[in-house]
Protein backbone atom coordinates (compact mmCIF):
# COMPACT_ATOMS: atom_id res chain seq x y z
CA UNK A 1 0.00 0.00 0.00
CA UNK A 2 2.67 2.32 0.68
CA UNK A 3 4.40 1.76 -2.31
CA UNK A 4 1.22 2.66 -4.16
CA UNK A 5 0.88 5.57 -2.29
CA UNK A 6 4.39 6.84 -3.38
CA UNK A 7 3.87 5.92 -7.03
CA UNK A 8 0.32 8.01 -7.26
CA UNK A 9 2.39 11.25 -4.93
CA UNK A 10 5.55 10.44 -8.27
CA UNK A 11 2.48 10.92 -11.04
CA UNK A 12 1.21 13.89 -8.88
CA UNK A 13 4.38 15.73 -8.57
CA UNK A 14 5.44 14.92 -12.15
CA UNK A 15 2.14 16.17 -13.75
CA UNK A 16 2.42 19.82 -11.61
CA UNK A 17 6.05 19.84 -12.70
CA UNK A 18 4.75 19.12 -16.02
CA UNK A 19 2.16 21.73 -15.78
CA UNK A 20 3.41 25.38 -17.70
CA UNK A 21 3.50 28.12 -15.03
CA UNK A 22 0.90 29.99 -16.36
CA UNK A 23 -1.98 27.39 -16.48
CA UNK A 24 -0.17 26.80 -12.75
CA UNK A 25 -1.13 30.96 -12.12
CA UNK A 26 -4.76 30.30 -13.69
CA UNK A 27 -4.90 27.47 -11.10
CA UNK A 28 -4.28 29.86 -8.76
CA UNK A 29 -6.61 32.31 -9.56
CA UNK A 30 -9.41 29.89 -9.99
CA UNK A 31 -8.64 28.52 -6.26
CA UNK A 32 -8.98 31.92 -4.98
CA UNK A 33 -12.07 32.38 -6.60
CA UNK A 34 -13.53 29.53 -5.71
CA UNK A 35 -12.80 30.38 -2.12
CA UNK A 36 -14.64 34.04 -2.61
CA UNK A 37 -17.74 32.74 -4.34
CA UNK A 38 -17.68 30.15 -1.37
CA UNK A 39 -17.44 32.80 1.28
CA UNK A 40 -20.16 34.47 -0.42
CA UNK A 41 -22.82 31.31 -0.68
CA UNK A 42 -22.60 31.13 3.02
CA UNK A 43 -22.38 35.17 4.28
CA UNK A 44 -22.96 35.59 7.50
CA UNK A 45 -25.35 38.51 8.36
CA UNK A 46 -22.01 40.11 10.32
CA UNK A 47 -20.51 39.84 6.51
CA UNK A 48 -23.36 41.58 5.22
CA UNK A 49 -23.31 44.44 7.77
CA UNK A 50 -19.68 44.81 6.74
CA UNK A 51 -20.37 44.62 2.77
CA UNK A 52 -23.52 46.96 3.52
CA UNK A 53 -21.75 49.59 4.97
CA UNK A 54 -18.83 49.86 2.56
CA UNK A 55 -20.98 50.14 -0.37
CA UNK A 56 -22.93 53.24 1.27
CA UNK A 57 -19.74 54.64 1.95
CA UNK A 58 -18.57 54.52 -1.34
CA UNK A 59 -21.78 55.88 -2.77
CA UNK A 60 -22.00 58.96 -0.95
CA UNK A 61 -18.06 59.51 -1.10
CA UNK A 62 -18.80 59.65 -4.98
CA UNK A 63 -21.89 61.23 -5.37
CA UNK A 64 -22.98 64.96 -4.50
CA UNK A 65 -24.69 64.72 -1.34
CA UNK A 66 -26.85 67.75 -0.44
CA UNK A 67 -25.43 69.43 3.00
CA UNK A 68 -28.24 69.94 5.73
CA UNK A 69 -28.85 73.30 5.48
CA UNK A 70 -29.66 72.56 1.38
CA UNK A 71 -33.35 72.71 0.30
CA UNK A 72 -33.02 69.81 -0.73
CA UNK A 73 -31.89 68.10 2.59
CA UNK A 74 -34.52 70.51 4.99
CA UNK A 75 -37.41 69.58 2.14
CA UNK A 76 -36.26 65.60 2.84
CA UNK A 77 -35.91 65.78 6.61
CA UNK A 78 -39.29 68.10 7.20
CA UNK A 79 -40.85 64.74 4.99
CA UNK A 80 -38.77 61.76 6.88
CA UNK A 81 -39.78 63.68 10.45
CA UNK A 82 -40.83 61.12 13.17
CA UNK A 83 -39.10 58.28 10.64
CA UNK A 84 -36.21 56.26 12.84
CA UNK A 85 -36.78 52.80 12.31
CA UNK A 86 -38.03 49.66 10.90
CA UNK A 87 -38.20 46.42 11.94
CA UNK A 88 -35.85 47.27 14.35
CA UNK A 89 -33.35 48.53 11.68
CA UNK A 90 -32.83 52.60 11.87
CA UNK A 91 -33.33 54.30 9.09
CA UNK A 92 -31.42 56.83 7.62
CA UNK A 93 -31.96 59.37 4.76
CA UNK A 94 -29.61 61.61 2.44
CA UNK A 95 -30.08 63.35 -1.15
CA UNK A 96 -27.67 62.90 -3.50
CA UNK A 97 -27.68 66.24 -5.91
CA UNK A 98 -28.30 64.13 -9.08
CA UNK A 99 -29.55 64.14 -12.73
CA UNK A 100 -30.83 60.56 -12.17
CA UNK A 101 -34.70 60.66 -11.27
CA UNK A 102 -34.49 57.52 -8.27
CA UNK A 103 -34.19 56.37 -4.86
CA UNK A 104 -32.67 53.00 -3.27
CA UNK A 105 -32.81 51.39 -0.12
CA UNK A 106 -30.08 49.47 1.39
CA UNK A 107 -30.13 46.73 4.16
CA UNK A 108 -29.19 49.16 6.64
CA UNK A 109 -31.70 51.73 6.39
CA UNK A 110 -30.17 53.99 4.06
CA UNK A 111 -32.17 54.97 2.07
CA UNK A 112 -31.05 58.18 -0.86
CA UNK A 113 -33.08 59.82 -2.70
CA UNK A 114 -32.25 61.58 -5.81
CA UNK A 115 -32.69 65.57 -6.40
CA UNK A 116 -34.05 65.15 -9.47
CA UNK A 117 -37.14 62.74 -8.33
CA UNK A 118 -38.05 65.66 -6.01
CA UNK A 119 -37.83 67.93 -8.46
CA UNK A 120 -41.16 66.43 -10.19
CA UNK A 121 -43.23 64.72 -7.06
CA UNK A 122 -44.92 66.68 -4.58
CA UNK A 123 -44.37 66.65 -1.02
CA UNK A 124 -47.31 63.43 -1.00
CA UNK A 125 -46.28 61.44 -3.48
CA UNK A 126 -42.39 61.26 -2.13
CA UNK A 127 -44.13 60.13 1.00
CA UNK A 128 -45.07 57.69 -1.30
CA UNK A 129 -41.85 56.83 -2.70
CA UNK A 130 -40.26 56.94 0.66
CA UNK A 131 -42.83 54.74 2.17
CA UNK A 132 -42.24 51.87 -0.72
CA UNK A 133 -38.52 51.88 -0.16
CA UNK A 134 -39.09 51.56 3.75
CA UNK A 135 -41.32 48.55 2.57
CA UNK A 136 -38.64 47.08 0.54
CA UNK A 137 -36.35 47.05 3.88
CA UNK A 138 -38.92 45.91 6.20
CA UNK A 139 -39.82 43.29 3.39
CA UNK A 140 -35.70 41.95 3.51
CA UNK A 141 -36.07 42.85 -0.37
CA UNK A 142 -33.54 44.82 -0.26
CA UNK A 143 -31.23 42.39 1.79
CA UNK A 144 -31.92 39.65 -0.90
CA UNK A 145 -30.95 42.01 -3.62
CA UNK A 146 -27.83 42.65 -1.96
CA UNK A 147 -26.79 39.58 -1.30
CA UNK A 148 -27.97 38.22 -4.85
CA UNK A 149 -25.55 41.28 -6.29
CA UNK A 150 -22.89 40.71 -3.98
CA UNK A 151 -22.63 37.09 -4.89
CA UNK A 152 -22.76 37.64 -8.56
CA UNK A 153 -19.47 40.06 -7.74
CA UNK A 154 -18.14 37.58 -5.58
CA UNK A 155 -18.03 35.19 -8.88
CA UNK A 156 -17.62 37.34 -11.59
CA UNK A 157 -14.13 38.48 -9.49
CA UNK A 158 -13.31 35.25 -8.31
CA UNK A 159 -12.90 33.95 -12.30
CA UNK A 160 -10.31 37.18 -12.70
CA UNK A 161 -9.11 37.56 -9.56
CA UNK A 162 -5.44 36.99 -8.64
CA UNK A 163 -6.41 36.57 -4.64
CA UNK A 164 -7.20 38.91 -1.54
CA UNK A 165 -9.49 38.90 1.60
CA UNK A 166 -13.27 38.19 0.93
CA UNK A 167 -13.92 40.67 4.12
CA UNK A 168 -12.48 43.70 2.16
CA UNK A 169 -14.27 45.11 -1.16
CA UNK A 170 -11.94 47.01 -3.90
CA UNK A 171 -12.85 50.23 -5.29
CA UNK A 172 -13.52 48.05 -8.56
CA UNK A 173 -15.58 45.68 -6.80
CA UNK A 174 -17.82 48.33 -5.17
CA UNK A 175 -18.53 49.69 -8.30
CA UNK A 176 -19.58 46.32 -9.77
CA UNK A 177 -21.97 46.17 -6.98
CA UNK A 178 -23.31 49.83 -7.19
CA UNK A 179 -23.64 48.89 -10.93
CA UNK A 180 -25.51 45.91 -10.42
CA UNK A 181 -28.24 47.19 -7.20
CA UNK A 182 -28.89 50.51 -9.30
CA UNK A 183 -30.30 48.69 -12.33
CA UNK A 184 -31.19 45.36 -10.44
CA UNK A 185 -35.07 44.88 -10.47
CA UNK A 186 -37.26 43.89 -7.52
CA UNK A 187 -39.65 41.01 -8.77
CA UNK A 188 -43.13 41.58 -9.18
CA UNK A 189 -44.33 39.94 -5.85
CA UNK A 190 -41.93 42.19 -4.04
CA UNK A 191 -42.72 45.48 -6.00
CA UNK A 192 -46.73 44.79 -5.58
CA UNK A 193 -45.92 44.48 -1.44
CA UNK A 194 -43.58 47.39 -1.05
CA UNK A 195 -46.46 49.21 -3.33
CA UNK A 196 -48.91 48.26 -0.11
CA UNK A 197 -46.39 48.69 2.28
CA UNK A 198 -45.94 52.82 0.89
CA UNK A 199 -50.08 52.80 0.56
CA UNK A 200 -50.57 51.88 4.18
CA UNK A 201 -47.82 53.87 5.11
CA UNK A 202 -49.48 57.05 3.66
CA UNK A 203 -52.42 56.04 5.82
CA UNK A 204 -50.99 55.86 8.81
CA UNK A 205 -49.55 59.12 8.38
CA UNK A 206 -52.87 60.74 7.81
CA UNK A 207 -52.07 61.41 4.17
CA UNK A 208 -54.59 60.66 1.31
CA UNK A 209 -53.17 57.20 -0.17
CA UNK A 210 -53.85 58.31 -3.53
CA UNK A 211 -50.28 59.82 -3.93
CA UNK A 212 -48.50 56.96 -4.62
CA UNK A 213 -50.91 55.91 -7.69
CA UNK A 214 -50.38 59.51 -8.99
CA UNK A 215 -46.39 59.02 -8.34
CA UNK A 216 -46.19 55.91 -10.40
CA UNK A 217 -48.23 58.19 -13.08
CA UNK A 218 -45.81 61.16 -13.22
CA UNK A 219 -42.99 58.80 -13.78
CA UNK A 220 -45.54 57.23 -16.49
CA UNK A 221 -46.28 60.65 -18.00
CA UNK A 222 -41.93 61.22 -17.51
CA UNK A 223 -41.15 57.36 -19.64
CA UNK A 224 -43.49 58.95 -22.47
CA UNK A 225 -42.13 62.61 -22.66
CA UNK A 226 -38.75 61.37 -22.79
CA UNK A 227 -39.30 58.31 -25.22
CA UNK A 228 -37.34 55.51 -22.71
CA UNK A 229 -33.78 56.93 -25.06
CA UNK A 230 -31.35 54.57 -23.80
CA UNK A 231 -28.95 57.35 -22.07
CA UNK A 232 -32.23 58.95 -20.24
CA UNK A 233 -31.94 59.94 -16.94
CA UNK A 234 -35.17 58.46 -16.89
CA UNK A 235 -34.22 55.10 -17.95
CA UNK A 236 -32.98 53.53 -14.25
CA UNK A 237 -36.32 54.49 -12.73
CA UNK A 238 -37.84 52.59 -15.73
CA UNK A 239 -35.79 49.37 -15.54
CA UNK A 240 -36.16 49.00 -12.70
CA UNK A 241 -39.71 50.11 -11.83
CA UNK A 242 -41.79 47.96 -14.27
CA UNK A 243 -45.52 47.34 -15.01
CA UNK A 244 -46.35 51.01 -13.71
CA UNK A 245 -49.86 50.74 -15.57
CA UNK A 246 -51.21 47.35 -13.51
CA UNK A 247 -49.25 49.33 -10.44
CA UNK A 248 -51.10 52.86 -11.16
CA UNK A 249 -54.85 50.58 -11.52
CA UNK A 250 -53.85 48.75 -8.60
CA UNK A 251 -53.22 51.58 -6.04
CA UNK A 252 -56.02 53.33 -7.61
CA UNK A 253 -58.18 50.51 -6.96
CA UNK A 254 -57.04 50.31 -3.41
CA UNK A 255 -57.58 54.29 -2.75
CA UNK A 256 -61.68 54.05 -4.39
CA UNK A 257 -62.42 51.17 -2.36
CA UNK A 258 -61.24 53.12 0.96
CA UNK A 259 -63.06 55.63 -0.35
CA UNK A 260 -60.43 58.56 -0.94
CA UNK A 261 -61.32 61.66 -3.30
CA UNK A 262 -58.63 61.43 -5.64
CA UNK A 263 -56.42 64.92 -5.97
CA UNK A 264 -55.30 67.69 -8.17
CA UNK A 265 -51.54 66.61 -9.50
CA UNK A 266 -49.40 69.13 -8.22
CA UNK A 267 -45.78 69.75 -9.38
CA UNK A 268 -43.57 71.49 -6.68
CA UNK A 269 -41.53 74.63 -8.36
CA UNK A 270 -37.93 72.99 -8.03
CA UNK A 271 -36.36 74.50 -5.13
CA UNK A 272 -34.21 78.18 -5.33
CA UNK A 273 -30.32 77.58 -4.78
CA UNK A 274 -28.81 80.85 -4.92
CA UNK A 275 -25.52 80.73 -6.90
CA UNK A 276 -22.35 81.97 -5.87
CA UNK A 277 -23.03 79.81 -2.53
CA UNK A 278 -20.86 77.41 -1.52
CA UNK A 279 -20.79 74.14 -3.22
CA UNK A 280 -23.66 71.34 -2.24
CA UNK A 281 -20.81 68.99 -1.52
CA UNK A 282 -17.79 68.31 0.34
CA UNK A 283 -14.55 69.40 -1.51
CA UNK A 284 -13.25 65.79 -1.49
CA UNK A 285 -16.36 64.33 -3.17
CA UNK A 286 -15.30 63.07 -6.23
CA UNK A 287 -17.44 62.86 -9.20
CA UNK A 288 -17.09 62.77 -12.70
CA UNK A 289 -18.71 64.66 -15.63
CA UNK A 290 -21.07 62.74 -17.35
CA UNK A 291 -23.32 64.74 -19.89
CA UNK A 292 -20.92 67.73 -20.93
CA UNK A 293 -17.17 67.03 -22.30
CA UNK A 294 -14.73 67.33 -19.14
CA UNK A 295 -13.22 71.04 -19.41
CA UNK A 296 -10.17 72.30 -17.70
CA UNK A 297 -11.13 73.42 -14.14
CA UNK A 298 -9.84 77.36 -14.99
CA UNK A 299 -11.97 77.10 -18.78
CA UNK A 300 -15.49 77.47 -19.40
CA UNK A 301 -17.07 76.41 -22.46
CA UNK A 302 -18.57 79.83 -23.57
CA UNK A 303 -17.68 83.01 -25.83
CA UNK A 304 -14.91 84.77 -25.19
CA UNK A 305 -17.26 88.03 -24.60
CA UNK A 306 -19.20 86.35 -22.12
CA UNK A 307 -16.45 85.06 -20.46
CA UNK A 308 -14.56 89.03 -20.47
CA UNK A 309 -18.19 90.14 -18.98
CA UNK A 310 -17.62 87.47 -16.49
CA UNK A 311 -14.26 89.03 -15.06
CA UNK A 312 -14.77 92.81 -14.37
CA UNK A 313 -17.96 91.47 -12.44
CA UNK A 314 -16.66 91.86 -8.56
CA UNK A 315 -16.85 88.42 -6.92
CA UNK A 316 -17.86 87.44 -3.38
CA UNK A 317 -14.57 86.41 -1.33
CA UNK A 318 -14.26 83.26 -0.41
CA UNK A 319 -17.38 81.65 -2.82
CA UNK A 320 -17.97 79.13 -4.78
CA UNK A 321 -20.20 78.44 -7.80
CA UNK A 322 -23.15 75.88 -7.23
CA UNK A 323 -21.80 72.72 -8.83
CA UNK A 324 -24.09 71.11 -11.60
CA UNK A 325 -25.82 68.06 -11.27
CA UNK A 326 -24.29 65.15 -12.81
CA UNK A 327 -25.22 61.65 -13.81
CA UNK A 328 -24.91 58.92 -10.53
CA UNK A 329 -21.88 57.64 -10.13
CA UNK A 330 -20.43 54.34 -10.35
CA UNK A 331 -17.60 52.96 -12.01
CA UNK A 332 -19.67 51.73 -14.92
CA UNK A 333 -22.01 54.61 -15.57
CA UNK A 334 -18.97 57.28 -15.00
CA UNK A 335 -18.58 59.07 -18.29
Amino acid sequence: MRVRFLKAAFAALCLFCATPAAAQFNIGKAASGAVKAGRALTLSDADMANYVREYVKWMDEHNQVCPEDNPYTIRLRKLTDGLTSVEGIPLNFKVYYVTDVNAFACPDGSIRVFSSLMDVMSDDQLRGVIGHEIGHIAHKDSKKRFRTALLTSALKDGIASTGGRASALSDSQLGDLGQALLNASYSKKQESKADEYGYEFLKENGKNPWAIALSFERLKQLEEEAGYKQDSKWQQMFSSHPDLDKRIKKMSRMAKNDGFERPTQVIPPKPVIVKKEEPVVNTQTTVQQTEKPQQRPHVRATSKKRTHAKRTQARPANKKSTPAKRRIYTKKTSR
